[in-house]
């Protein structure tokens, strides 16, 4: 049976306040849809700073990419709830 717990991946970087705002509007969404969370910190990776310098902060949900550079609280909460959605269909 899949889970029905979506996979958010937020893509930061060191001094990037743009990155902080997003890890709190995400974090705390966190706490309320219960999603799982891993943070990725490009700085010095070559191939990730390659590939999400420019659109820093990205979020992705379920290995698809959600928000670059804002996280707006409803939307990420409305992704969310369509990518738990999605993976109950399967």
């Amino acid at each position: 049976m899949p889970s029905l717990t979506p996979a958010v991946v937020l893509f930061h970087a060191q001094d990037c306040h743009l990155c902080a705002a997003a890890r709190r509007v995400v974090v705390a969404a966190r706490e309320e849809l219960h999603f799982d969370l891993a943070e990725i910190d490009i700085t010095g990776d070559s191939e990730l700073e390659g590939r999400y310098r420019e659109f820093l902060p990205v979020v992705e949900i379920d290995g698809r990419r959600a928000f670059t550079y804002f996280v707006p609280p409803e939307a990420l909460r409305r992704k969310v709830a369509q990518a738990r959605a999605a993976e109950s269909t399967l």
